[in-house]
Parts: C-alpha cells; structure tokens; sequence
C-alpha cells in the first residue's frame, strides 16, 4: 500500500508521545513493503537532535515530505493540516492516516475526494488545560469530524473508547500504541552531566505543560524527607509561563533539578538508573514514556486516571490524580522499597506492547481487513 500518515509535528524526534506512534508505524510499514509518506511540520527540531538544521526527505526508508505552517501555536497544527492534505490529495495514497484531533479537522476534505482515512485520537485534547476557548472548540471539531467521515477511528484507552459511543454512537477500535524493550545502560553519562548515580534519584519526565501534574509532584516531594534528588526531564511546550512558574517553585528546594530536553543515551540511562518514576497526570492518552519506564524495569507511581491504571495494570502504584496529600503519602511508601529491577514489568510490557504487532493490526485496519 501507499500510505501517507499527517497530523503530527516531525519525525525524527521525541516532541511528544505522537511523534514516536508516527515513527515507530512507519518505519515498521516500509519495513513489511509499504510506502510510506510522512507529513513534517516545517519548524526547528528540538534542541539536541542529530537532525537539527537539515532539511530531511528521507528517514529509515520513510519520505519526508516538509509543509509549511504559522508559528503561531493556535493556527499552527490546523494550516498544516490543511495544506498536507491538499497535498495528499495528489499523493495516489491507498490510505491517509490522520493523528491526533487537531488535524482531523481536515479529514472531511480527504473523505469527500474519496480517500480512505483512518484517523487515531491520541487522547481527548481539547481537556488540556493549555487550549483556550477557540483552540478547544477546533479540537472538538476535528473529534466530531474524525467521528463523522473516518473509515476507522484508533483510539488508545476504554476509555476514550467508551466515550465515542456514548458521545458519537460511533464505534472505534482500541488499539495500544507500543514499546521498544532496551538495555540497561551504567550511569556514567548522566553522572558526569547531572550529577546522578544509580539508584538516587526520582525521575519525571515529560512535556512540562499543567494537565501532566508537576506541580503536584514538586509539592509533594518538596514536603517528603529523603536524600533522594528529583530530576525533571522535558521542555515547555505552550506552557511557558508555567515551565517558569515550576522552576520558580522548585528554587526552594536544592534537591529538584530540571535538565531540559533529553535523547539518546543520556534518556536511556535516566530510565535504566532511577529509583522511581513518576507521572501525576490528570490528562493522558496512552503515556508512552510510562511504558517505557516500565520497560526498563523500574517501579512507578501514576495517578489514578482510567489512561495510567489500564496501561499499567497492577504494574505501576496509584495516587489519587489531583491530590498532593495522597501523592505524598505514597512517594514515602515507595521510597521505602529497596532498589531493584523488576522483572515482571519488563515481561508484561514485551507481552502487551510489541510494535510489530501493533503495525500489522493497523496495517489490516488500513486494508479493511481488521
């Protein structure tokens, strides 16, 4: 097949959790035959990247196809939608997959030129608290188009599923996004640049935007006695008042470090190395950066949103979501555990999320054959 996939904002990278589901499909499809064509945004990559300051029109057999848009954060994903989509239009592709809300408000014009669309909701967008009252109205357009006019709508949680039918008397597929499973790698990187060893430090990493709870997390280790550091990983995006506003927070305390942006070996060895993980979100779709911290065999601690507890299982340890107070309580109880590997996380994540398949039951979905 000839597949064009549109909605997210560049691959290669690690900008969010779409950006991985878009290059680990992909690169999979050409792998298994298929032509694939991805939609970048024209923009800087993020800060690090191998790849910052080129023009790419080929990643891993995949064609980059660059389109322009508005920096302006609001306007940005919807005319880039559009204009990938008038592109796509002469593209001949079998399937046009469009992710995240946002972009599917441009579906109904691939749907009325009878292209098969496939469109994967990601998470319910328009409950991020970084969207104003316009962005969120757009969001929920794109939701209802993507409900209306797709040939098939992905979606990542009962949840969300659950809420199509009810929402939409629309039924969806569920279908999990997926993990790679790594090598545990020493702590010598991350030592020398962070000032972090094995075993001492917590670790939350993330776009630091409000719907993903740090403010909670900095609350709450900041009332907990420990030698232990807590190190935030991840940059600002549309939030950066609030990145400011967290730094400001975490001043008072010397134990908490926040070290941007992070990729390649300096993540791994964040993952491979800390004591525990923490996601105190109220907002998720499918946190890939939690199934990979259990991939690496690390005890977590997430709130206790239907997203977090159904891809965790009995896995991760809970807290209920929005609450400091119980946040705290149960960051003490972890942090009375020994440090270990856990093996039967690392099992449970090769078993349910394993790529491969997840490409193969996309790839019926897109063939109508699921």
């Amino acid at each position: 097949m000839k597949i064009a996939m549109i909605g997210h904002k560049r691959i290669p990278s690690r900008e969010g959790g779409i950006e991985i589901v878009v290059e680990e499909l992909s690169t999979r499809m050409v792998q298994k035959g298929h032509q694939v064509d991805v939609y970048n945004r024209k923009g800087k990559h993020v800060a690090g990247s191998e790849f910052n300051m080129k023009k790419i029109k080929e990643y891993n057999g995949v064609r980059i196809i660059t389109i322009p848009t508005f920096e302006k954060k609001s306007l940005n994903a919807i005319v880039y939608s559009f204009f990938a989509t008038i592109r796509a239009l002469f593209g001949k592709y079998d399937v046009i997959h469009y992710h995240a809300e946002g972009p599917c408000v441009m579906l109904p014009i691939a749907h009325f030129f009878g292209k098969r669309c496939v469109a994967t909701i990601h998470g319910l967008d328009w409950q991020r608290s970084k969207w104003g009252g316009f962005a969120t109205k757009i969001l929920l357009h794109g939701e209802k188009m993507a409900a209306k006019y797709a040939d098939e709508v992905i979606v990542l949680s009962e949840n969300v599923k659950k809420y199509f039918k009810d929402t939409y008397n629309r039924d969806v597929v569920y279908l999990v996004n997926g993990v790679n499973i790594p090598d545990i790698l020493p702590d010598d990187i991350i030592s020398e640049k962070f000032g972090v060893k094995e075993g001492e430090y917590i670790l939350f990493l993330a776009r630091i935007v409000p719907e993903k709870g740090l403010h909670y997390l900095i609350n709450a280790f900041m009332a907990t006695d420990t030698d232990k550091k807590l190190i935030i990983a991840g940059s600002p995006s549309h939030s950066k008042d609030y990145y400011d506003e967290m730094r400001e927070l975490a001043s008072k305390d010397d134990r908490i470090k926040f070290i941007g942006f992070v990729q390649g070996d300096e993540l791994k060895q964040l993952f491979s190395n800390c004591f525990l993980y923490v996601m105190p979100s109220d907002v998720e779709g499918m946190p890939i950066s939690l199934l990979e911290a259990l991939s690496y065999g690390r005890r977590c601690l997430v709130s206790d949103i239907p997203e977090n507890v159904e891809a965790t299982k009995e896995y991760a340890v809970t807290f209920k979501h929005s609450d400091v107070e119980d946040l705290k309580k149960m960051l003490a109880q972890c942090l009375k555990e020994e440090y270990v590997f856990h093996k039967e996380c690392v099992n449970f994540v090769r078993e349910k999320y394993y790529w491969d398949t997840i490409a193969d039951a996309t790839l019926e979905l897109y063939s109508g054959e699921y």
